[in-house]
Parts: C-alpha cells; structure tokens; sequence
C-alpha cells in the first residue's frame, strides 16, 4: 500500500510541536505492515542541504505564489518530498510566523500551494507513483481533499487527521482566486465558515475519513466546549470520525540508551535517575536536595497548558519542599511569571524559556514527576515520554491524557496499575491539591517505585496505533 502524507512539519527536520514528532514517527511504524509513505513537506532552509542529496521529480510552473518544483530524497527511514518554492518558505523567522512572532501574511497560499500540490501528486504529477492513500495533517494540508474533488477524482480515498482543532486555517473570501478554489464551493456546506475560507472544514467536509488524536479527543470534539466551533460539522461527519492514540518513537524516547542522560537506566536500575537529576541540578542552579520531589514541566507556555494555574501555584510547591524545572516558551506573560519565580525562589525553581531537545530529554530522565495541566489536550506526548522515563504524569482529565494515564486512586493503587495523579481541576486550588498527592505518594518510596515501574510498563509505542491506521486505510478502500 502506498500513502502518500503531507504535513508543515516533520521531526527531525523541521518542528514546532507534537504534529512533526507524529509524522516523523508514523512512517516507520506502518512499514511493518506492508504500508510505504512518502512525507510532502515544504522545504524550509533548515531542509535545503538535502535538495542536493535528492532528485527533482515534479515540476510546477503555475502554482499558487509561483513556480515550484518537487525534490524526492530519502533521510534515515523517511522518503521526503520536499516543495521547493523559494518564495514561499525561504524566509527567516517560524515555519508559520516572522520573526516578530506575526502570522505571516501570505500564509494562505503558502499552504493552500502544499495542498494543491498534494493533489496534484495524486493526480499523476510524479511519473511512475500513485499512491493509494492522501493522508494530510491538520488546516495545512486540509484542502488536499478538497483540490481532489474538485477535479473529479474519486481515488486516492483521503485521510484528514485533526492533531488541534483550535488551529483552523481561515482566510478571508479574497483568497478563493489566488487558491484556485471553485467559488460555487463557498457555501456553508462546503469551505464557508462565518463568512471565511476555513481549510480546516474545506478538509473535514471532503475526506472520506477524519481521525484524531486520542478517543477522548474525537469525543470532546463534537461538544461546543471544545469543538471550537466546528462541532456541528463534526456531529454531522462523525460516522466518518475516529480517535487514534498518537504513539511515540521508543528508541528515541528509551532510558536505557538515551545519549542526553548523564546516566542510563530501566525500571531495575531506577536509583541512577539521580545522576541526572545532579546534571540538571547544575544546568538549571537548583539545590541539591535529592529527597524533595523534583517536578517538571517541558511545553509551550499557553493558558491552554494550564500554565496559568501552575504559576499562582509555585509558592505551595516550594512551601512543601518540592523543586520545579521548566521548559518551555510562549505567552510573553508566563514567560516572565516563571523567570521572576525563579529569581524568587533560586535554588527551588529552575527555568530555560526556550527549547533544547537534549534538555527535554534530561528533564525527563532526572525528574520524579511532569506537570500537565492542560485544559484541552488533543492527545499529549510529554506524558508518554514520561511513563516512558519513571516520571510519573500529572494531568488533567481530558483528551489523550485521560486516555493514557491511570490515576493513583485507591483502586489503581490496589491493583497495581497506577501510573500517574489526575488533577480535579485546572486551577491554582486543583494544581496545589495534585501537587500534594504527588509529594504525599513519593514519601512511601516502595509505593512510587511500584508506580514507576508500572508506569514504564504500559505501552506507548506506535504498534497498536499503526495498526489502528492501516486497518482504516484498508476499510476506505474497500
């Protein structure tokens, strides 16, 4: 089977969140399978040195914004093909933003191009390729489907896969000639939405198959608390709609051979968390206190985090004894609020407001537990690497981290299947209440090592997930 997926974004090549790590990863996990994947990507000067490395398979010479060819080369397991379209992705700056963190402007048909490109790969554009399946990823593919039916095609059936509903792609009706879009098709059961182009819907209303990222997800989704206006689209395709658990990449993600942790271990060698914990110590200027719980945090920093809660939340940490590492950037705001509880609290809280891949790693390898206290999550990577790492989750109940964390509760203990604390609410009160069952459960050593262990049992990988796919690329071929 042939598929053919199309993203912004794909680890390691080009990131700025959980979408590249899932495209990055898929691929090599639907191989066992018998599924070959070819990633289209736009390629980003961070992408050029591989233009050399590829051959040229496509050409375009009236596409949205401007000529642009198709550069086929393979990378470590990934068949990249990359849209080279100087005009459109050879800028400084964010892969979706400038350098003053603005939307870029023309951002509609940088990516409306990506689509169109997408469906004319599908249409025959590469000699000698015709994928079986389109599998596009999020608003910046979304209208791959569209541009197919457009032109009439039936095949390839064509997957939209929803990794943040709150990300929608909408334009203004200006953008309809410059995108090449059918305006009889700007209506509101088709690409209109309150008055704009929304690639988003453009794709939900012509895939034949919707899927995102966690069960509970494709749940909450069809609900107005967090179908972010799209829930009625949603109710009505939601015979097409599914929730597939995202995995991670566990030879990335592995303990016992991971090259950013000072010390390497697995769930029979927990104490040398310890070496770690000491090398961040260092890194971050935190106090060597190896009894306190050290919590961390590794995310953007968005209310949507719940990071607004944790912040009003720091002084009852370090009143308990607890120290905090933080990772991240965002908000200017929470940016600021955790650099000034830093300063206040030096030697007890440790901030980089940035992102360094490695630090993520050691951050997990020498923390005891990771703060999530999202108030939407779609599906959520950091607390896989967490059950991964002995770094026991604390989250809210939603989305993928209610899909995948068991709750340190009587009944989870008693069975020996708890892996992690649920929070009863996103607020500085529900954070503080989360903290203290973590400082309470990591005082009875024998009782934190047997949830370590439990956690770093529970499988995480994309097997169960992959296959989850491949049985629905099948089922809409048929």
């Amino acid at each position: 089977m042939q598929v053919l997926m199309v993203t912004s974004e794909c680890a390691p090549f080009a990131k700025t969140g959980g979408l590249a790590d899932v495209v990055g990863a898929l691929p090599a996990a639907l191989a066992p399978l018998g599924v070959t994947s070819k990633v289209l990507m736009p390629c980003y000067p961070s992408l050029f040195p591989l233009l050399a490395k590829g051959t040229e398979v496509a050409q375009f010479a009236t596409m949205p914004g401007g000529p642009a060819r198709v550069v086929e080369v393979v990378s470590g397991d990934l068949t990249l093909l990359l849209l080279d379209a100087p005009q459109l992705f050879d800028r400084a700056g964010g892969l979706y933003q400038d350098e003053t963190g603005a939307e870029w402007s023309d951002n509609a048909v940088r990516f409306g191009a990506l689509s169109l490109v997408a469906a004319r790969i599908c249409m025959g554009a590469i000699d000698g390729y015709q994928p079986d399946v389109l599998h596009a990823h999020d608003w910046q593919a979304a209208l791959a489907p569209v541009y197919l039916r457009m032109a009439g095609y039936a095949a390839p059936k064509s997957v939209l896969t929803i990794h943040n509903i709150a990300f929608q792609g909408r334009f203004g009706p200006d953008v309809l000639t410059p995108l090449a879009l059918n305006p009889d098709w700007f209506h509101p059961e088709g690409l209109e939405f309150h008055g704009d182009v929304s690639f988003l819907k453009g794709g939900m209303m012509f895939s034949d198959a919707i899927t995102t990222v966690s069960p509970t997800y494709a749940r909450e989704i069809l609900t107005p608390e967090f179908g972010m206006g799209l829930e009625g689209v949603l109710t009505v395709r939601r015979d097409v709609l599914s929730g597939i658990l995202n995995g991670i990449d566990t030879d990335i993600w592995n303990p016992a051979k991971d090259p950013a942790l000072t010390r390497a271990y697995d769930a029979r060698s927990l104490k040398r968390k310890a070496e770690n914990r000491a090398t961040l110590n260092t890194r971050l200027g935190l106090d060597e206190d190896p009894k306190a719980p050290l919590f961390c945090v590794v995310t953007r920093l968005s209310e949507q985090k719940g990071l607004d809660a944790l912040l009003t939340a720091i002084p009852h940490l370090v009143q308990k004894g607890a120290q905090l590492a933080v990772l991240g950037s965002g908000d200017a705001d929470l940016e600021a609020g955790f650099r000034a509880a830093a300063d206040q609290y030096a030697g007890r809280v440790g901030a980089y407001i940035g992102y360094d891949e490695g630090l993520s790693h050691l951050m997990q390898g020498a923390s005891d537990a990771i703060l999530i206290p999202s108030r939407f999550e779609p599906c959520g990577l950091t607390q896989l690497y967490g059950l991964r790492y002995g770094t026991l989750p604390v989250v809210a109940r939603t989305g993928g981290l209610a899909d995948t964390v068991i709750d340190a509760n009587m009944a989870g203990l008693a069975a020996g299947v708890a892996t992690g604390f649920v929070l009863d609410s996103v607020s500085q009160a529900g954070v503080e209440r989360g903290i203290s069952r973590v400082i309470a459960a990591h005082s009875d050593t024998k009782l934190w090592q047997n949830m370590q262990r439990a956690a770093m049992r529970q499988p995480v990988s994309w097997d169960v997930s992959a296959r989850a796919y491949f049985d629905l690329y099948e089922r809409i071929q048929s």
